[in-house]
Parts: structure tokens; C-alpha cells; sequence
């Protein structure tokens, strides 16, 4: 097929130049992001260890990953609206309590990783558009012949203690009355290794965690991710509330990516073709919620 570029909607269109989108707005005194960005000469990007295929080590210790190879792109458009095609890159290794406080106490400008944009977390910090849309779905054996959420009616399933899925797993069981029996497993690589070994039926979890499962067995046929999302959470980087500059050309930034189509060129190449360090596919087909939101690219989330 031809290249098309996507067609931006004439909404959108208006609201790529602050100017136009908001008339009379005037761009924030205070910059403090863009500031240190043009006095450092560095961007500071944080990313996470062993988020799978997100932001993680490849087999060199190097930060790779599909959150990591758009944050470099939008680098590329900052050198480009900056007029700083000098501009560094610096990385800041974060984990799951630290990622925030390194965006508020401005350690990191960007965040680029697998982390959820919920209400609770704006009040704090910003993100822009998001680039992954998970949602809680469950892995079986291919052959046990579980396919929906009903079929788990008598069946054990198996949750990791202390997520999310575990409150609304029991919320399906009360409400479709499927007399679930649950076991609790202390972490993720426990609840999987039940199933493996035959002791659950299955293992609900955020859909992209259950596929880095598959991808990493033995004989990733041997089992199959299923069922409708239970819930949906929007991955988008995370940057400084502080700044409404930075945001804004953050946000045009994902925007051109997105339209122009590299979005779905780097999710190809992180979640439809073998990775590292290891060489393995996770197979996961673009969700049509993820390639709906790609048609009109929008940092607004329904909570």
C-alpha cells in the first residue's frame, strides 16, 4: 500500500500551536524543564530496569525499549524546536516508587516506561499522549479450553497479593456468580509457575506482563492470552506539571510521531518481532483501542 499520512482532524489541527488552539493564551512565565534543558545542554531521560518491552537492560546493560525509542524521538524533535541539535541525552535509572520523585524534584524531564496516567497520579505530575493501552486479561493452558471469563466458572485462579486484579477478579466472581476459588501467589513468577505446573487454571494480569510470560517459556504455544479487558489503562511518559512549555512541545512532539506513523513502526518492532536480550517475540497485535487512539492523538483520559 502507498504511505498515507495519517489525516489530522481539524480540531487537532488547531490545537498543534497553543496560539491557535487557546486565542489569547499566554505560554507560562516559568519554564523550569526547558530552562535546564537550555542551560545543561542535557535531556534527562529515566527508565526502568525490567519493564518488558517498555524501557530495560539489553544484553549490554544498555536502556533500550519501545517507551525509550519514542522519548529519544522526541528528543530529536526538541533539538529540532530548540534550535539545540547538540543537545545529550542522560539516563536515570528509576523503579516503581522512585519514578515519580524523579520528575517532581526535576532529576528526570521525561519518564519512559510502562506507567499508567491516572487521576491520582495528574494531581502530582503530567503526561502526554499515551503510546500503550493495557488492560487485565488472563493467561491458561491452550488446551484447557478457557477462552472468556465465564469459562472460569468452578476453576482456580490464581493473583498475585496486593494488585488490582485481585478486587476486580472478585467483583466478576460476585456479580456473574462463578464460584471462582482463588489462590494468592506472592509475585507474579509464583502465580505463572502455578499455572504451569497445573495447580491454577489461570493467572490474570495486565495483558502485556501475561504475553513477556508466554514469550519466555519453553513453548510459548502451549499457552494463550484470553478474555475481554477488565479494566484499561493508558502507559503514556510521564514529564513535570510544572512546565506547560515543555508539555506542549512534548505533546506535539508524540503527536507528529504518531501521525507520521512511527508509533506503529516502533510497536512492530517491540511487541511483533523477536527483542533482546533473548531473542523473543511477544506476538501481541495492536489493540484497537491503542490504534483508535492513534487516529486522533489526545493527552485527555477518560478516568
Amino acid at each position: 500500500m502507498p504511505y498515507v499520512k495519517r489525516a489530522l482532524p481539524a480540531a487537532a489541527l488547531l490545537c498543534i500551536s497553543l496560539s491557535v488552539c487557546s486565542p489569547g493564551t499566554v505560554l507560562a512565565s516559568s519554564t523550569p524543564v526547558l530552562d535546564r534543558i537550555r542551560d545543561t545542554g542535557t535531556v534527562h531521560i529515566a527508565y526502568r530496569e525490567s519493564s518488558v518491552p517498555f524501557s530495560f537492560y539489553d544484553a549490554n546493560g544498555k536502556p533500550v525499549g519501545y517507551a525509550m525509542d519514542l522519548c529519544l524521538r522526541v528528543v530529536d524533535k526538541l533539538r529540532t524546536d530548540l534550535k539545540r541539535p547538540d543537545l545529550k541525552v542522560q539516563y536515570v535509572m528509576v523503579t516503581p516508587s522512585t519514578r515519580m520523585p524523579a520528575i517532581i524534584d526535576g532529576k528526570a524531564d521525561l519518564e519512559c516506561g510502562s506507567t499508567t496516567n491516572n487521576r491520582e497520579r495528574r494531581e502530582k505530575v503530567a503526561f502526554t499522549i499515551p503510546h500503550y493501552i493495557a488492560g487485565i486479561r488472563m493467561i491458561v493452558k491452550s488446551s484447557s479450553g478457557i477462552h472468556k471469563w465465564d469459562d472460569l466458572r468452578g476453576k482456580t485462579v490464581v493473583t498475585t497479593k496486593g494488585t488490582t486484579s485481585v478486587t476486580e477478579l472478585r467483583k466478576m466472581n460476585d456479580v456473574r456468580v462463578l464460584n471462582m476459588k482463588f489462590i494468592e501467589a506472592k509475585d507474579h513468577a509464583e502465580s505463572f509457575a502455578m499455572v504451569e505446573a497445573g495447580k491454577a487454571d489461570a493467572f490474570p494480569m495486565d495483558d502485556v506482563l501475561l504475553y513477556g510470560f508466554r514469550a519466555n517459556t519453553k513453548n510459548p504455544a502451549d499457552y494463550a492470552v484470553v478474555g475481554d479487558m477488565l479494566t484499561v489503562e493508558p502507559y503514556a511518559i510521564m514529564l513535570s506539571k510544572s512546565d506547560a512549555e515543555f508539555k506542549h512541545l512534548v505533546d506535539r512532539a508524540m503527536t507528529n510521531i504518531i501521525l507520521d506513523y512511527e508509533a506503529d513502526k516502533l510497536y512492530k518492532k517491540w511487541f511483533q518481532q523477536p527483542i533482546p536480550p533473548n531473542g523473543a517475540r511477544l506476538d501481541i497485535p495492536m489493540s484497537f483501542l491503542l490504534r483508535d487512539s492513534f487516529k486522533y492523538p489526545s493527552d485527555k483520559i477518560a478516568d
